[in-house]
């Protein structure tokens, strides 16, 4: 699998990154803990050793399953976690209410003060029975709370050796640039935005702000939760602990429309390279400007090993663009566009009804 830095924080990491919400339970209806653990040693074997997680995941129980996985290969695999959201602490910005995995009501609170971000990493540290995160991730900005001292203290935990290095996901670019400044001579490693072909927004600012100053992107979502993947018809059915079932972008109409283009842009592209869609997917967009890996989830071995294969397969620059363009004039219900997509595409109406 093709591997590259991470920012400047001396990591290198694999271009497809195991995710491990699924395995969480939460909001993904249930998991198999021992079919997770059998596939979190299959992305070890095949290269993807680098496991992304958050204590929210499952609400521990995430970190716990990764945690006896890796057991005993710990300098084999790369650990990414994150702090942020306290379900057990009500001080910080309230967040939202969830049901846990048990069944019991959550109320999840943004929480990054210094001694929330201390207790948090000394949890995840006894959660993943390890003595080191290799990327500590602040997972949500808390309006409550200081960038400038989130950063201090987790500058603290990298000097203690803790943590090896410091990311921050769903910022924007003026977030980082605060975040980076308050970290000092220790690099800032990485950001984590959502980004796919349906979900574009990070290409406006973000992506370009990172390739410039050496800031790394792990990127989540690249088969937007398996809707990209070709194998989620209009007619399956998700149970009642699963989001998708009320996420805009998995309505049957919805669904049916990314199943077409899937099948009319992207299939013929797999068919070149034996590959699946999926796959073609996750090459498409690890090869985008600024995007250094892709957080791609998985809850069993054969699913990450097709995942993993994406991170090996590499499209000519005309698959790319075929690819861009098809997915740039796709418009699905509910869906906002990005205001930059939005002008793109009026443009193009507009030139197509003076040609006609």
């Amino acid at each position: 699998m093709q591997r590259r830095k991470l920012g400047e924080s001396g990591l290198e990491v694999p271009v497809v990154v195991l995710g491990a919400w699924a395995i969480g339970g939460w909001q993904w209806g249930g998991s198999d803990d021992a079919l997770a653990e059998r596939a979190i040693h299959q992305a070890i074997d095949c290269g993807m050793n680098a496991i992304d997680t958050a204590p929210v995941y499952g609400f521990g129980h995430s970190e716990q399953v990764i945690g006896r996985a890796v057991a005993g290969r710990r300098d084999s695999v790369l650990l990414f976690t994150k702090v942020g959201f306290n379900w057990n602490d009500t001080r910080g910005e309230f967040a939202f209410e969830t049901v846990g995995n048990a069944g019991q009501p959550l109320r999840v609170y943004r929480n990054s003060r210094p001694w929330a971000v201390v207790r948090e990493v000394e949890d995840s540290l006894k959660r993943l029975r390890t003595d080191r995160i290799d990327l500590i991730q602040v997972h949500r900005r808390d309006a409550t709370t200081r960038i400038a001292d989130t950063m201090q203290a987790l500058a603290n935990l990298h000097r203690a050796g803790k943590v090896r290095a410091i990311g921050v996901s769903n910022f924007s670019v003026e977030m980082l640039i605060e975040a980076r400044k308050a970290l000092g001579s220790i690099p800032l490693a990485s950001e984590q935005p959502k980004y796919s072909l349906v979900a574009r927004e990070a290409e406006r600012k973000l992506l370009p702000w990172a390739l410039r100053h050496g800031v790394g992107t792990l990127v989540y979502s690249p088969l937007e939760q398996g809707l990209l993947t070709g194998k989620v018809t209009p007619e399956r059915a998700f149970s009642e602990t699963d989001a998708r079932r009320k996420r805009p972008t998995f309505t049957p109409t919805n669904r049916l429309r990314v199943l077409q283009l899937l099948d009319r842009v992207v299939r013929p592209i797999a068919e070149r390279h034996a590959a699946t869609p999926a796959q073609v997917v996750i090459a498409w967009t690890v090869a985008q400007p600024g995007v250094t890996c892709a957080i791609v989830g998985a809850r069993t071995p054969e699913q990450v090993l097709e995942n993993a294969r994406g991170g090996e397969l590499r499209l000519d620059s005309g698959e790319l663009a075929s690819m861009r363009a098809a997915f740039e004039a796709l418009q699905l219900e509910g869906v906002r566009q990005p205001s930059f997509l939005r002008r793109l595409l009026e443009r193009l109406s507009a030139i197509r009804r003076r040609r006609t």
